[in-house]
């Protein structure tokens, strides 16, 4: 029997940047019912409110529920209402030398996209995440932009070479995230075990992404029990599972 089990977010408990579906709020109150949860994911907090803490019914347990924006850089719990436990920033040059480093790769591998829906590159504090299309951009068109990974993996590959010591991990549906050297999944996983007591053994993941390069892998690496999702349909189908296991 797990105490815990963790999401990815974009791609698994929803669709990208899209707030959860009544069906997986209801199935997410069910599983706090026999376990706690957390969601861990590029996205910082104002997303996380909007896609997830807003989203919950009133039965829900909201203590036992662990949120972590930013690949688990910050840390929110519920006291009445939301607040930070933790939060871990880049500073001033680190920001301006990524940003510099995300315009010259795009360049250099000619992945500019002809058109965008609002900012590309989006500092988050802890982690700063470029997003191909723009962060506003439509569902439909991030769907067709990359769905193999194959064009943010060479973007990731050449961001590597310019940005030595850093975590630069493939996200959501046209987002890479670029984090400090050792900040992954895993590293907020640990993180979250020593701020829960909750040890890793008895935590599994569930992503969409749990293969080399994607952003879900490090949890498999830390050796953490995984399921990897198609989409939110399939991770409603698991969480029912869970919960028949479980109680």
């Amino acid at each position: 029997m797990k105490e815990l089990v963790a999401f990815d977010l974009d791609g698994t408990l929803a669709e990208s940047k899209q707030p959860l579906g009544e069906a997986m709020g209801e199935a997410l109150a069910d599983l706090l019912g026999v376990a706690h949860i957390a969601v861990i994911s590029g996205g910082d907090w104002p997303q996380f409110e909007k896609q997830v803490a807003s989203r919950l019914p009133a039965r829900a347990d909201l203590d036992r529920l662990w949120l972590m924006p930013t690949t688990g850089t910050k840390l929110y719990r519920h006291d009445g209402k939301w607040a930070p436990v933790y939060a871990e920033l880049f500073d001033e040059q680190q920001r301006k030398d990524i940003i510099a480093a995300f315009d010259a790769s795009l360049a250099a591998t000619g992945f500019t996209p002809e058109q965008s829906w609002g900012e590309r590159i989006e500092d988050r504090g802890s982690q700063i995440t470029f997003s191909a299309l723009g962060q506003q951009a439509p569902l439909k068109e991030k769907e067709h932009w990359d769905p193999d990974f194959a064009k943010r993996k060479i973007i990731q590959a050449d961001l590597r070479q310019r940005l030595p010591g850093l975590s630069i991990n493939i996200g959501g549906a046209t987002s890479i995230d670029i984090t400090r050297e050792g900040v992954d999944k895993a590293y907020g996983l640990k993180k979250l075990s020593a701020a829960s007591g909750i040890a890793l053994e008895a935590m599994m993941f569930i992503g969409d992404a749990i293969f080399p390069g994607g952003n879900d892998y490090p949890a498999k690496e830390l050796g953490l029990d995984t399921v990897r999702v198609r989409d939110p349909e399939e991770t409603l189908s698991v969480i029912a599972a869970i919960v028949a296991c479980q109680k």
